[in-house]
């Protein structure tokens, strides 16, 4: 069975880094398309970026370019996000996704920018 657990998320100053990490059972993350969304307040869902299962170099929103890193964990099985340099309006809970069909979704983790 197929689930996926967001931890890493908090309350951080601008300008801060934090480390999110998807861990995923039910199937290999290695081999496995996967993305980071994020939901703000009053907004809708959006794609941070994404990572193809065959190893090509991540894609990432304009908005997150340069500041936001996606890679895999092997050892553990999981996805991370590392995000650097962060701004109030990163503020949002975070998802991780596995981008089959239907995709699947983690249950989300807050963060917040904020001084």
């Amino acid at each position: 069975q197929v689930q996926l657990v967001e931890s890493g998320g908090g309350l951080v100053q601008p300008g801060g880094s934090l480390r999110l990490s998807c861990a995923a059972s039910g199937f290999t993350v290695s081999v496995s398309a996967m993305s980071w969304y994020r939901q703000a307040p009053g907004k809708e869902r959006e794609l941070v970026g994404s990572i193809s299962g065959i190893g090509l170099v991540p894609n990432y929103a304009q908005s997150v370019k340069g500041r936001f890193t996606i890679s895999r964990d092997n050892a553990k099985n999981s996805l991370t996000l590392q995000m650097n340099s962060l701004k109030p309006e990163d503020t949002a809970v975070y998802y991780c996704r596995l981008d089959t069909w239907p995709p699947r979704w983690g249950q989300g983790t807050q963060v917040t920018v904020s001084s």
